[in-house]
């Protein structure tokens, strides 16, 4: 009788269980289970849940996975070691069969969150991952009553990019980030976009457009593959292109160059049979190499190139070494003309003669103040010797025309005193002719000189024009291209 009565009661219980439906609450109770109705979803959802199975019912299904990317900020570009480091938004949503209910059995709830740890989640990575970012822990998924999951969180993404530091820095990168499921094939599961490609390339909104990084633009390209050419796998490549602003360089970097360059040039007019040009020079050589030191460290290094900006520096060394030896040159050609020997008649022909005309030399003289000057004692000398003999000429009717000084000579019987001062006055007047010719050379030298001088100087200044005009055509055509 006992046992009767207890299969009775536990057929009723069963009977009573299969036919209960879920009772709508309105949720306003109070209390610890005021939100009963998330509570009974979870449970629900939950009951005979395995998040370890692809939330398919028929295998032959593929789970599509459609995602996003929204850069926010570029943290580093780190050129020595070719790594970038961003933080993104990433979104990515699929369709859960079992995750799938009633509003109307639920109060009208029509999403909830469940932790990430509860349900299936595509094994989507970023291949470029070199180092794990300090990305902020997002545990909950949104779920739709359609079986809709929506799992969006934000990414510090290190990835391992090849970054092109020849332009330097009016550089362009272009880094990318390959999302691809890391074991399942593309039957399994395909990646698609969860906006249209050209959404994805102009969408700026959330970027934060203060660092020294701009964003151009987010192309996105998708791409099926085979390793053994049996299984292929789906992946969706976002190429990030960021450009880098120069104003901070350009300032610290391109500027003090090009005056110490300008001083250089500038150096050109000091007088170089002074030998202010040659300490002015090595001044400026040494200020560049400390400039240099100073930014050594500023200049991003790779093992596998040079940036141009780089070679800008080496060649603008360069060129001042070469001003500082043409100003030696100089200096030695013009310094002691006295004691060099007469001018050859070729370097007369090239360099006083045709290279005036090339270079549009009329007057010789104001390039050499010191021709100009002379010797007043010399005219002098010989304005009053002329005078001298052209009034001793009038006086004895031509017959001093004879003697070789002009002056008016003593008698055959003449006391020796006067023969002695003959002689002085003969030796004087050699003197004088030899200094005279010292001096005439002396001049011829100085003239070479300056000369040389004026052509290596437009030589030097045609050659910096050209390569600062190269130069900055290159910057130009890269900075607005």
């Amino acid at each position: 009788m006992k046992l009767s009565a207890l299969w009775t009661a536990l057929g009723a219980l069963i009977y009573g269980t299969q036919q209960v439906r879920p009772v709508r609450r309105t949720g306003n109770g109070s209390g610890r289970f005021s939100n009963a109705t998330l509570v009974r979803l979870s449970e629900y959802l939950s009951a005979g849940y395995k998040k370890g199975v692809r939330p398919v019912r028929d295998w032959r299904q593929t789970t599509m996975v459609a995602i996003d990317l929204m850069v926010y900020s570029i943290l580093s570009v780190d050129e020595k070691n070719q790594v970038l480091t961003t933080y993104v938004w990433y979104r990515q949503q699929w369709v859960d069969e079992f995750l799938v209910w009633n509003p109307e059995d639920f109060d009208d709830v029509k999403q909830v969150s469940i932790p990430t740890t509860n349900i299936w989640v595509p094994d989507i990575l970023i291949n470029e991952f070199v180092d794990v970012g300090k990305s902020p822990d997002i545990p909950y998924v949104y779920v739709g009553h359609n079986g809709l999951v929506r799992n969006y969180k934000p990414i510090q993404v290190v990835t391992a990019c090849s970054l092109n530091i020849y332009n330097f820095p009016f550089d362009v990168q272009n880094c990318s980030l390959t999302f691809q499921s890391w074991l399942h094939i593309i039957n399994d599961i395909n990646i698609t976009l969860m906006r249209t490609p050209e959404e994805v390339k102009v969408d700026k909104s959330v970027f934060m457009n203060q660092g020294e990084w701009e964003l151009l633009h987010i192309l996105s390209k998708y791409k099926s593959f085979s390793i053994d050419e049996n299984d292929h796998y789906a992946e969706m490549k976002f190429h990030v292109v960021i450009r880098r602003r120069p104003l901070f360089y350009t300032v610290n970097l391109l500027l003090p160059s090009i005056f110490l360059m300008l001083m250089d040039i500038v150096g050109f007019y000091l007088p170089p049979d002074s030998g202010e040009r040659v300490s002015f020079k090595i001044t400026l050589l040494l200020g560049y190499s400390v400039f240099l030191i100073i930014v050594s460290d500023t200049l991003p290094a790779t093992a596998i190139g040079t940036p141009l900006i780089g070679v800008y520096f080496v060649v603008c060394m360069a060129l001042l070494v070469i001003s500082l030896t043409e100003t030696v040159l100089i200096v030695r050609l013009v310094h002691k003309q006295d004691l060099q020997p007469p001018v050859p008649d070729w370097v007369k022909r090239l360099v006083l003669e045709k290279a005036p005309l090339l270079l549009c030399i009329r007057d010789k003289q104001k390039f050499c103040p010191a021709l100009s000057r002379g010797s007043d004692l010399s005219h002098y000398a010989d304005h009053h010797l002329n005078t001298s003999r052209c009034n001793h000429r009038n006086c004895d009717g031509g017959k001093d025309s004879e003697r070789g000084l002009g002056l008016l000579l003593p008698a055959r019987d003449s006391t020796p005193v006067m023969d002695s001062i003959l002689l002085e006055i003969s030796s004087i007047r050699r003197f004088l002719d030899r200094r005279d010719e010292s001096r005439d050379i002396a001049k011829e030298w100085l003239q070479v000189g300056y000369v040389l001088d004026v052509l290596l100087f437009r030589v030097y200044l045609v050659a910096v024009l050209a390569y600062s005009i190269t130069l900055g055509t290159l910057w130009s055509v890269w900075q607005y291209a």
